[in-house]
C-alpha cells in the first residue's frame, strides 16, 4: 500500500499485524511466502534494506506492517539505526489497530541478544507478540526437536507457542497464516 517513515503517516486499518525481527532474519521473504507473490516485499542479500514501515493490505480493512529490523545493517551509521530504533518503538507503542507482532527469529541461530533484548521489550510494554522462528528449512532434520526445545526455552515459552516457518519450502506458511488471520478477525 504504502511505505512512511513516521507512524502518523500511515494509513488509518481496522486492524494491523506488525512483523519485527534481526536484520536477515528473513522478514521480506517471509511476507512473500505468506501472500503467495514474489515480489510483493523486496528481498536483498543485504541486511538493513527495510529502513521505513512498509504497510500491506490483508483484506478487509486490515494490514501488516513490515518494520525495519534491528542489529547488522552493513555500512549504515549508528545515527541511522538510531533512528530506525526509536520509528520503530514509537510504531509498537503508538499504533493504533496493532493487534499482534510477529517476532522473527532466525531458527539455525536465534534467539540472539538483540531477539532477547526485543521479547524484553515487548513483555515490558505488554505488547501481544508470537514468536516465529523462520528458516526451519536450514536446521538439520536430526536436531530439530532439540533446536526447537532450546529456542523456546531460551525465549522463555513452551516449544508448541513457537511457529516454525521456512519461506523457501513452504513449512508452517499454513500455521502462521491461521495465526494472523485470527488476530485480524479478532479486532
Amino acid at each position: 500500500m504504502t511505505s512512511a517513515a513516521d507512524v502518523d503517516r500511515l494509513p488509518e486499518t481496522r486492524a494491523e499485524v506488525a512483523v519485527v525481527g534481526r536484520s536477515n532474519v528473513g522478514k521480506s521473504s517471509l511476507l512473500n511466502a505468506l501472500a503467495g507473490k514474489r515480489d510483493l516485499a523486496r528481498v536483498s542479500s543485504k541486511p538493513g534494506r527495510t529502513q521505513l514501515l512498509n504497510v500491506f493490505a490483508a483484506g478487509e480493512g486490515t494490514t501488516v506492517v513490515d518494520l525495519p529490523g534491528y542489529g547488522y545493517a552493513g555500512t549504515v551509521s549508528q545515527a541511522t539505526r538510531g533512528a530506525w530504533r526509536q520509528r520503530m518503538e514509537r510504531y509498537l507503542l503508538d499504533r493504533e489497530g496493532l493487534v499482534l507482532t510477529l517476532l522473527l527469529v532466525d531458527g539455525e541461530v536465534g534467539p540472539t541478544r538483540l531477539d532477547l533484548e526485543m521479547l524484553g521489550w515487548l513483555r515490558g510494554r505488554e505488547v501481544l507478540f508470537q514468536i516465529v522462528a523462520t528458516k526451519h528449512d536450514k536446521v538439520k532434520s536430526s536436531h530439530r526437536q532439540k533446536r526447537k526445545r532450546e529456542l523456546a526455552e531460551r525465549s522463555g515459552v513452551d516449544p508448541g507457542e513457537v511457529v516454525w516457518v521456512s519461506a523457501e519450502k513452504g513449512v508452517g506458511l499454513d500455521r502462521l497464516r491461521a495465526v494472523v488471520r485470527d488476530a485480524l478477525n479478532r479486532a
